[in-house]
């Protein structure tokens, strides 16, 4: 697929979620913690996918995707920050399919099985935001819908991506450890839509590696939206 610019454009065209296994399948790490989201990124090599480390800075063209899952219920939404300054809601949305409810022990690949997301774009890191709710947003109540995203702005700061000459070293390839599940800043400010949502934000979220699954989890249930990042990192 050509793409004009940035991940965006076939992001927006061919983003999905779809269950990819039950919890008979998932690791038993799930087991541990109160509330626990494990993500791992995934890049195509010849034909077959292979889990990479988060921090892996990606070339012009390379395929990738996520896989995702929790030990709780609860809602998903992404939204996305390009290089190129373009912000749009990813899922859910008519176009993208709005089931976004994730149940405890499924496995959800991003996008769905049969599709990719082709890194492009000028040098730098795509930051994807992440949103779980344990309420669908617009449920009354507690939450109202997303308003719509912001018009498109400046181009953001770029970050270069830089390699870690140690990992480089052995094992020849480029990491950036800047890159990959990171919280959101409290100086940090977020994209319009996201920002007023009541009570989101990082809270006291742990990240932790496990080799090259990222795992983001809350020593509390969570009672409200938690928000929190994925810098992809291209050159």
């Amino acid at each position: 697929m050509k793409l004009k610019a940035a991940l965006i454009p076939m992001l927006a065209a061919i983003f999905a979620m779809a269950p990819a296994s039950s919890a008979a399948g998932q690791s038993k790490s799930l087991e541990q913690g109160p509330r626990r989201m494990e993500l791992t990124l995934e890049r195509q090599e010849g034909g077959a996918w292979r889990a990479v480390d988060p921090g892996l800075v990606f070339s012009q063209g390379d395929r990738v995707r996520f896989r995702f899952h929790t030990n709780f219920d609860g809602y998903l939404y992404v939204m996305n920050q390009a290089t190129s300054g373009n912000y749009e809601i990813l899922f859910p949305r008519e176009d993208t399919g709005e089931q976004n409810r994730i149940e405890a022990g499924k496995e959800y690949v991003v996008p769905a099985v049969q599709g990719w997301f082709r890194v492009s774009g000028p040098p730098g890191q795509d930051v994807l935001y992440w949103m779980v709710t344990p309420l669908a947003l617009g449920t009354q109540p507690k939450y109202q819908p997303l308003p719509p995203p912001p018009k498109p702005g400046a181009v953001p700061p770029r970050l270069v991506p830089r390699c870690d000459d140690t990992i480089f070293k052995a094992r020849g390839e480029c990491v950036d450890g800047s890159a990959g599940a990171k919280g959101v800043r409290p100086e940090e400010k977020l994209p319009d839509n996201l920002s007023g949502v009541p009570g989101a934000g990082s809270r006291q979220l742990m990240f932790i590696r496990d080799k090259d699954v990222s795992v983001v989890a809350s020593p509390e249930p969570l009672t409200a939206p938690v928000i929190y990042e994925f810098r992809l990192a291209h050159k």
